[in-house]
């Protein structure tokens, strides 16, 4: 008996180990995988307006500041107190400067890398609430290949850092059913995500009490989670605590109320859009894993008695709905739940890996797939031999239409090797995307800020304003160029020529040939932009 139960007691430790070496071995592979799509070509092209051009010119300026004067607490924009968000993110920024210098891999490069650690670290969820871990590589490699993911990602944003956070608490959170000692990694994540992004922490610990509610209430009782709350709540209402003794009502009403709370019941900015605005987000920028998202949805709900479809609907469920209700609307907001939109179609996925080989799959994915192919190809031959040629366009959208047209094949011939196909071809196609200088496509759809910038930088001393024509604010030239740009209509402007001393403008045409300024001297033009100051010389 004693050396039956010895052998067993081996076979089973040998057993755990070699799971162990498993895990270890995918998360090492997904986190390589991912370092290397969210870095490759990350310093090639500008930052973009708005968070961008923001976040690098808070984290320059903590850079800058001298030794002790506690510009890591009270960051500043443009030397006044910066109060929209706390300075996490900025203040690693800040010390991938001090290391690396000021450019726009060393701004987008802490971001990227902390998004490409949620990678394994939804693998890790995954295999937390999955009994089987094709599920959790499904919903790790699915994430890493969705599009608004790798592109938000390698942002110099702040949702990136704030998922990667999320996804950290949530793995403690779930681990802590076994072991309570994770509950303080709990409380150290929702405090990492309060100093990231504010406000957002408390709609994301919410989804984390309502799981816990849902699934595991007696932990809300345990004296070591309501321990790791507390480890993860000083320093956050120590920030908060130390900008309100500092600014007092003003950090309450801009910081608090107009820059974050207002977002809710108003739209900032003139960011507005309908209740449906991110299902259409979802809807356009999923493919081709929106395939398969109707009965992954479906699956998650026949199964809602189990933990992982209790995460999964609550996690999509409340979050979707309550960036819906907010007044104001942007992209990036629904970067969050992409996560759990990634564990409910691994989970779909896997459902699939379980049908017999041969076996015939629905009819309307042979038909999406083969329009997704056509589409694709007809870029690609646009994009070649049409009016705007770049080859580096079109060999992204023929290794999509390859990808595309492959797996509809497959589909039709009932081989699930379809999902293989997928996985690596969307990989490849975003990889393909990243390493050419098309990923930051908004850059297309403005002037270009940099030949803009070294003019100002050139021709216009440090510390002084300039006025500008152009009445979109541009986060991104104020940083290049390293001066402070304010946008005035034409009545503002001839005021400041008027009652200023000395006054340089940054005018496009239509306002250099409106404007009726005395003594105006021509100090150089770039782009459709002229750069002019008053001529004291004929005053």
């Amino acid at each position: 008996m004693q050396e039956g139960s010895f052998t067993w007691g081996s076979l089973e430790k040998q057993y755990r180990a070699l799971e162990k070496w498993i895990d270890w071995t995918w998360v090492i592979v997904l986190l390589a995988a991912a370092v290397l799509i969210f870095t490759i070509n990350l310093g090639q092209l500008p930052l973009r307006d708005w968070d961008e051009g923001t976040v690098a010119q808070v984290a320059r300026e903590i850079w800058r500041a001298p030794t002790g004067s506690m510009r890591w607490l009270y960051p500043t924009l443009g030397g006044e107190p910066y109060h929209n968000k706390p300075p996490l993110l900025h203040l690693l920024i800040a010390w991938s400067y001090s290391f690396w210098g000021v450019h726009e891999w060393t701004t987008r490069l802490p971001g990227a890398i902390l998004t490409a650690i949620s990678v394994p670290l939804l693998y890790c969820i995954g295999r937390e609430i999955f009994r089987r871990r094709v599920c959790a590589v499904y919903s790790a490699l699915v994430y890493l290949t969705m599009l608004p993911v790798v592109r938000h990602g390698r942002l110099a944003m702040l949702d990136g850092a704030a998922v990667c956070f999320f996804m950290l608490m949530m793995l403690c959170l779930l681990r802590s059913r076994r072991d309570l000692r994770y509950c303080l990694g709990v409380g150290i994540g929702f405090g990492l995500i309060c100093l990231t992004k504010g406000m957002l922490g408390i709609l994301l610990g919410a989804i984390a009490v309502a799981f816990l509610v849902w699934d595991t209430p007696r932990l809300l009782t345990s004296g070591y989670m309501w321990i790791g709350m507390l480890i993860g709540i000083i320093p956050v209402a120590g920030w908060y605590g130390f900008q309100w003794w500092e600014y007092g009502h003003t950090f309450t009403n801009v910081g608090m109320l107009n820059q974050s709370l207002s977002r809710i019941w108003t739209s900032v900015e003139q960011h507005s859009g309908p209740p449906w605005y991110y299902i259409l987000e979802i809807l356009k920028y999923t493919w081709p894993w929106l395939l398969f998202l109707p009965s992954s949805w479906r699956l998650s709900w026949e199964n809602r008695n189990l933990s992982w479809a209790k995460l999964v609907l609550l996690w999509m469920g409340v979050y979707l709905v309550a960036i819906s209700l907010m007044g104001t609307k942007l992209p990036w907001y629904v970067f969050p739940i992409y996560p759990s939109l990634a564990l409910a179609i691994g989970a779909k996925l896997e459902d699939i890996e379980n049908i017999p080989l041969l076996s015939s799959y629905p009819r309307a994915w042979v038909v999406i797939l083969g329009i997704l192919a056509v589409v694709a190809t007809g870029g690609s031959i646009y994009y070649g031999w049409g009016g705007s040629p770049s080859p580096d366009l079109q060999l992204i959208f023929a290794t999509v239409a390859v990808t595309m047209a492959l797996a509809a094949i497959l589909v039709e011939q009932g081989d699930r090797q379809f999902l293989k196909v997928l996985l690596w071809g969307s990989y490849i196609s975003l990889l393909l995307l990243m390493k050419s200088n098309y990923w930051v496509w908004e850059l297309g759809e403005r002037y270009p800020v940099k030949p803009v910038a070294a003019m100002i930088q050139q021709q216009v001393p440090p510390g002084v304003k300039i006025y500008t024509s152009n009445p979109e604010h541009r986060p991104s030239l104020n940083f290049y160029s390293d001066r402070t740009i304010i946008s005035a209509s034409i009545r503002e402007l001839e005021h400041y020529w008027q009652y200023n001393q000395q006054s340089y403008f940054l005018l496009d045409e239509s306002a250099f040939g409106t404007l009726h300024l005395d003594s105006i001297r021509l100090i150089d033009q770039v782009e459709g932009w002229k750069l002019v100051t008053k001529d004291t010389n004929r005053l």
